[in-house]
């Protein structure tokens, strides 16, 4: 293996190195105990570490609008925010779903990035793109009279940080060892995950700090963030030969059943996490017109969800992914009918508390799904011979799989935040989205049980 990225030390490259540039790692061997557990573990950790703060920087970019459109909205009366700004929920709504579609959309030709231009020269790249909806943003905000639809484009920018989660993750997963996967994974999520919570905190502060309301400062102030990022993933990242193939295994992906219902069960986890994360400072304002409470703790819901990613990873290391993922939809379920409860009986405390535990359940669900998809492709492998180069091409797809399911479930970051926007115009309330949510929980834990849990089932007999 040649290793020439520093500070990792040099090892001999083998004669079938295909790549001898200075980042480039030929022979990986990650199920190797030797090899891991000497050359192996401190080289992923490093690339873990910097993919985190990467995918962190995307994740808050991505989610801006989110606290920004809190102080664009008109107030109950119909009088303009002090930022000068006057949105209605509806379009309120709309900013912060615009940049979750595009974000979505976006994952799939970021996971083919890393196989064309390699984890760590992609990540260079997707940082560098930041630069864009962070400019665009802060310009934008500072004029008043600018249109909306002008604003929907510039907020369709922000999906770019969306992007990332996608390469990123797919990247990671080559670099971990099977048994390591839920917990390295699950980590590199919630680093990225976290990034709404800390955006939804720090951002309210920094736009008022001095007295008045510049909210341009929110899109300056992760201007350095991400010079910073694609900096660090330059000097201290490595390329995978093994991941550098081709992007066939991505379009073999897509053959698989395992693939469409993961993606169906990932907008179940990670769609509520991004929607909910998206429209929850927005609800706290439009149900109980509570821009204050959306300001200063909105963001617990985001952070919560975050922490929890890597226990649902960490779970199911130990009880098997479909387990602690029918959990979570049971979790999901209780939340969003304690959460219609809480708005039929006008209870902010109940409400608050309610949306608490759905992203609790949303953090559990995104570790465990993804934990899914690794062993469900490395069990494939081994009903087809098991033989290292199957192994290797099986890993390839579950590469594959985690981007396009992960695009497909952040839809739900989309969907979300307009059946809540749908359910306001058409009802006056938003009980309507919560029931179809409730209804929408209990039918992915029986597509959970169905494929995966059921005994009599490939995946149930090996504990997905």
């Amino acid at each position: 293996m040649t290793v020439t990225s520093n500070p990792a030390p040099d090892i001999a490259a083998p004669p079938q190195a295909h790549h001898k540039g200075k980042h480039w790692i030929d022979d990986w061997r990650p199920e190797d105990p030797e090899f891991w557990n000497g050359t192996g573990r401190p080289i992923a950790r490093r690339n873990l570490i910097f993919s985190i703060f990467a995918e962190h920087i995307g994740f808050s970019v991505w989610l801006l609008w989110s606290i920004v459109v809190v102080q664009m909205t008109a107030a109950a009366d119909g009088s303009a925010a002090a930022s000068g700004w006057a949105l209605t929920t509806t379009q309120a709504l709309w900013l912060v779903a615009v940049p979750s579609g595009v974000g979505a959309f976006l994952r799939i030709p970021y996971t083919f990035a890393v196989p064309v231009f390699g984890g760590r020269n992609w990540t260079v790249v997707s940082a560098l793109l930041l630069l864009i909806p962070c400019l665009l943003m802060s310009w934008a905000v500072s004029n008043p009279g600018f249109s909306f639809v002008g604003l929907c484009l510039i907020a369709a920018t922000a999906g770019f940080g969306g992007g990332n989660f996608a390469s990123s993750m797919a990247n990671i997963s080559f670099f971990y060892p099977e048994r390591e996967k839920g917990w390295a994974l699950g980590l590199n999520a919630a680093g990225g995950n976290i990034g709404v919570a800390v955006a939804q905190k720090i951002i309210p502060l920094v736009v008022v700090a001095g007295g008045g309301v510049a909210l341009s400062r929110a899109g300056l102030f992760y201007v350095p963030l991400a010079i910073a990022a694609a900096v660090c993933a330059f000097l201290f990242m490595n390329n995978l030969t093994e991941a550098k193939a081709d992007v066939k295994p991505v379009f073999q992906s897509l053959r698989h059943r395992d693939t469409w219902i993961m993606s169906l069960l990932y907008i179940g986890t990670f769609g509520s996490f991004i929607g909910y994360s998206a429209a929850f400072p927005t609800l706290l304002k439009a149900v109980f017109d509570r821009g204050d409470i959306a300001l200063a703790w909105a963001f617990l819901g985001a952070g919560i969800g975050s922490v929890a990613r890597p226990l649902g990873g960490k779970l199911s290391d130990h009880y098997g992914g479909a387990r602690i993922t029918a959990l979570s939809f049971v979790m999901l379920a209780v939340g969003a009918a304690a959460a219609l409860w809480s708005v039929n009986a006008v209870n902010l405390p109940m409400f608050f508390v309610a949306f608490m535990f759905l992203f609790v359940a949303t953090g559990i669900g995104n570790g465990s799904t993804y934990r899914m998809i690794s062993k469900i492709f490395r069990v494939k492998g081994e009903d087809a011979g098991g033989a290292p180069e199957t192994m290797v091409l099986m890993r390839r797809q579950a590469a594959g799989a985690l981007g396009i399911i992960s695009s497909v479930g952040a839809f739900g970051g989309f969907v979300v935040p307009l059946a809540y926007a749908w359910s306001k115009a058409q009802f006056g309330n938003i009980q309507p989205a919560l029931q179809f949510y409730v209804v929408f929980f209990i039918l992915l834990l029986a597509v959970t049980w169905f494929f995966y849990i059921r005994k009599s089932t490939r995946m149930g007999q090996v504990g997905v």
